[in-house]
Parts: structure tokens; C-alpha cells; sequence
């Protein structure tokens, strides 16, 4: 299933952004560098395929590599 957006979302989005970001962090708390990046690779696919939007995907990329903030 697709999600039906237009645009990605630049404005903050999460009613409670500083706990999501305190669970991220606990997650990868004690893993060596290399799981760390292994479980924030594994993150990024589930979360990409939950958008399921290429055009999104790629603005978000795009994003990402230019060095933009987030919300």
C-alpha cells in the first residue's frame, strides 16, 4: 500500500518528538559502532517501506545529502 501524500512533510509532525528521539538513542545505547549503523539502516528500510512514496524517498534523500535540517 502507498501512502497517498504529495509532499514530504518539512513541518514537525510528531506530537511527542523528544520521547521518539529518547527511544532512538536508548536503542543503540550500547551497541558497538557497527550494529549501530546496521539497526539505523534496518530503521531507514522499515520506515521507507512504510512510506512507500519514491518521489518522497528521493526529496527526503535529497534532503538528507544536501545537509538540511529536519523539523
Amino acid at each position: 500500500m502507498i501512502m497517498s501524500s504529495s509532499a514530504l512533510i518539512l513541518d514537525a509532525n510528531l506530537d511527542d518528538p523528544d520521547r521518539f528521539y529518547a527511544a532512538l538513542v536508548e536503542s543503540c545505547r550500547d551497541l558497538p559502532p557497527e550494529e549501530a549503523l546496521a539497526f539505523s539502516a534496518r530503521l531507514i528500510l522499515l520506515l521507507a517501506n512504510h512510506v512507500g512514496d519514491h518521489a518522497i524517498l528521493a526529496e527526503a534523500l535529497r534532503l538528507a545529502a544536501a545537509g538540511e535540517p529536519a523539523a
